[in-house]
């Protein structure tokens, strides 16, 4: 039989338990203070990378070049924070910079570099290339910009500034003995990797503040966080760099615009058949058009009808379109040398017609060359000016994306270039794909003007309007379909066609304009059209006088009819036209 044992279990005593219980919390208080003591990170890190990094706007920018005391900057850098508008040549190999007074080209690997075409010698290259990149000198152009640099010791940085940048001077205070706490981190945290040891009384730029923390920068233009306890906050200094500006003011005439544009597509009109045209005071022959993707530009110029012009009263301005050919004016525009040749074209005619202007007419040009047309007008601008020649550019209203009659325009920057814009506000209806309807309707015209002056300073725009109607012919075909057609005709011929039909117009409140419709039986055709006359061209005076814009243009001087400059004269047309 087997034995069994009894044993009397034992109590522990109270006091054990209450020290095992503290022993226990203890542990548990010291753990948590050994994960969330912040023990201060031992580890070190690169703040700049490279050799001669670029510090501006509050980092690192990429690299310089350094040959002597040269400095050489990426032009990707210039091009991203400093000027937008520079662009480099691929053709001639040179970076092409533009001021309102100045087309400056700088070749690559020269000690010469231009500007407004006459030579500028110098000791060192203004622009290298290392490895593929293109280097600009610092130098050269510190004179057109608001900027300076200096080398900062220690970490050879290039330091670039901006005019009117605040910095805010500090010193560090702490008398710990704890170096570590002296460190520049990379996040406010002391957890966080240093990139610098500093000292006491050590002086710094405080750059923002964060979680009781200054993100601080050193004299060798390292910086990282320090605590807000170990920094003293003096005063704010403000850079200030003085460059000559030259702010070219918009040429302007006195007055309106009053604008009509002369269409010369073989030989020019018989000065002595032109009538009198009350309020023009702008004449626009179509007379230079490109010729050749070399920028040679083809001439229809007449002094004599440039003479006529000055004894009425009359400024000419020239006009010069790119033949509405997307794919010549990409090849013509793409290369400074050719753009060059086109502007020095145009100011040896402007001397050779006595111009007092020219108005660009560039139309039908593939999006993505839009820059291209902006280039021209940039480097073109300059030169013009200084001739003395007031600029102009024609545009459209905005018709979406991929539209090579209206998308390729950069109005915001041409309006900073162009004295004046001039809107050409028609062709609302233009075919059969639009339908039959007004050239223009007022409100069509009025909407999209109020969009463009959205965009466009007013005083720089002027309101471009036709002088010409189109009659619409529509055909019902026998499976019911209708055939659409149109022919534009002058203001005269649309009364000549009027009387012929003895068609009394009816006001259309839809177009703002007089229409007619005309059925021909035996033609099996119906007609219709929205008239321009003295009615709708006043309106359009006074759209313009409305908005304030700076006059009007008409196209073209061939369709109009006596009535018509007086309709359009602005210096009379003070009132708002009701039905």
């Amino acid at each position: 039989m087997a034995r069994v044992e009894y044993y009397k279990n034992q109590k522990l005593s109270p006091k054990w338990m209450i020290g095992g219980l503290v022993i226990a919390i203890l542990l548990i208080i010291s753990s948590i203070l050994l994960i969330l003591y912040p023990f201060a990170s031992k580890e070190k890190t690169a703040y700049f990378h490279g050799t001669y990094p670029i510090l501006f706007n509050k980092q690192q920018e990429g690299n310089a070049l350094l040959e002597g005391t040269t400095v050489y900057i990426p032009l990707s850098l210039l091009q991203e924070n400093i000027d937008k508008s520079i662009v480099y040549d691929e053709k001639s190999h040179s970076v092409i910079i533009t001021t309102a007074d100045k087309v400056i080209q700088m070749p690559t690997d020269s000690l010469t570099y231009f500007v407004n075409q006459k030579p500028v010698k110098l000791q060192m290259s203004p622009i290298k290339t290392d490895d593929g990149e293109i280097f600009v000198a610092l130098d050269p152009i510190l004179f057109l910009y608001p900027i300076q640099y200096r080398k900062l010791q220690d970490s050879d940085a290039i330091w670039i500034q901006r005019n009117g940048e605040k910095l805010v001077k500090g010193q560090l205070i702490s008398d710990d003995t704890n170096e570590e706490k002296l460190r520049l981190r990379t996040k406010p945290s002391l957890k966080a990797p240093y990139t610098v040891q500093m000292k006491k009384q050590e002086p710094v730029w405080i750059e923002e503040e964060r979680d009781g923390y200054y993100l601080v920068r050193n004299q060798s233009g390292i910086s990282g966080y320090i605590k807000k306890d170990f920094v003293h906050k003096q005063e704010t200094v403000t850079i200030r760099i003085n460059r000559e500006s030259k702010q070219v003011p918009p040429k302007k005439i006195n007055g309106p615009v009053q604008l009509t544009w002369e269409a010369v597509y073989a030989k020019n009109p018989n000065p002595s058949h032109i009538p009198d045209m009350a309020g023009v005071n702008v004449v626009s022959p179509t007379w230079f058009s490109l010729e050749d993707k070399g920028g040679s530009i083809k001439n229809l110029a007449s002094l004599a009808y440039s003479k006529w012009a000055k004894s009425k009263g009359y400024q000419v301005w020239g006009l010069f379109s790119n033949g509405f050919d997307p794919e010549l004016t990409h090849d013509a525009l793409k290369d400074y040398e050719t753009r060059q040749k086109i502007i020095r074209q145009l100011l040896l005619f402007s001397k050779m017609y006595k111009l007092q202007g020219i108005n660009f007419d560039i139309e039908n040009v593939n999006s993505e060359d839009g820059p291209l047309v902006t280039q021209l007008m940039r480097e073109a601008a300059p030169y013009l000016h200084e001739a003395g020649l007031i600029v102009s550019m024609d545009i459209t209203f905005s018709a979406g994306v991929n539209n090579n009659w209206s998308s390729f325009y950069e109005r915001k920057k041409l309006s900073k270039l162009a004295d004046y814009l001039i809107v050409m506000a028609y062709d609302e209806h233009w075919g059969a794909a639009s339908g039959a309807g007004s050239v223009a309707s007022l409100p069509w015209v009025e909407k999209n003007l109020q969009s463009l002056l959205t965009e466009l300073p007013n005083e720089r725009l002027i309101l471009g309007l036709p002088l010409y109607a189109r009659l619409w012919m529509i055909e019902t075909e026998k499976d019911g379909t209708e055939k659409i057609s149109a022919k534009a005709l002058t203001m005269d011929r649309v009364n000549s066609w009027l009387k012929e039909k003895k068609l009394k117009p009816n006001y259309d409140e839809e177009s703002g304009q007089n229409y007619a419709e005309y059925y021909d039986a035996k033609e099996e055709i119906r007609y219709k059209i929205w008239i321009e006359d003295e009615l709708s061209l006043k309106k359009r005076a006074d759209l313009a006088a409305k908005y304030d814009l700076a006059g009007v243009a008409s196209w073209s001087r061939f369709f109009a009819d006596k009535d018509a400059w007086v309709a359009l004269n602005m210096n009379t047309n003070k009132s708002i036209t009701k039905k």
